[in-house]
């Protein structure tokens, strides 16, 4: 059996060169869109709690990608407090019900990142991925054109999934 290595070398520029940051800004990206002004639909946030939020990933694997974050900027999960922990946990929980409801996939991937030598891009700032996944929903266009192919852009994902999101 051979293991074959697919390079995603589009997010290289990404992931090297920014970290997740922009130029110029304090904190890590999410702190800045927390930070903006604008509202939930243009930074794409579906969810607010007390502690935690939830927002799209805006270079999702598959449509209705969301991760799900403290407000506090930390990077790693013994850092987070009783509470943080307790609302983090149960929102991720929401949020795969939502993507479920919303997107009806074969099934849910919900996964962390503790580090960029973990795949962290934006290792600063916990986050949990809840992404959505079909049976053979990878195809041959990341690794030759260096695209994804998304059925629809990041504002139709962040209408199903507020009206998905149980109240």
């Amino acid at each position: 059996m051979t293991l074959d290595r697919i390079w995603n070398g589009w997010r290289a520029q990404y992931v090297n060169e920014s970290g997740g940051r922009v130029p110029g800004e304090e904190g890590s990206l999410f702190t800045q869109i927390l930070s903006c002004g604008l509202d939930d639909e243009e930074t794409h946030i579906i969810h607010r709690g007390p502690l935690v939020f939830v927002i799209l990933n805006a270079f999702p694997y598959t449509s209705g990608h969301l991760m799900v974050l403290p407000y506090r900027e930390i990077s790693d999960l013994e850092d987070l407090t009783v509470d943080e922990a307790t609302e983090l946990w149960a929102t991720v929980t929401e949020a795969v019900v939502a993507v479920k409801a919303a997107y009806r996939p074969g099934g849910v991937n919900v996964g962390i990142n503790l580090g960029r030598a973990a795949g962290g891009s934006i290792s600063e700032h916990l986050h949990v991925h809840v992404v959505p996944r079909w049976s053979g929903d990878g195809n041959f266009m990341t690794s030759v054109a260096e695209a994804r192919t998304l059925p629809e852009p990041l504002s139709h994902s962040a209408a199903k999934l507020r009206g998905a999101w149980r109240r």
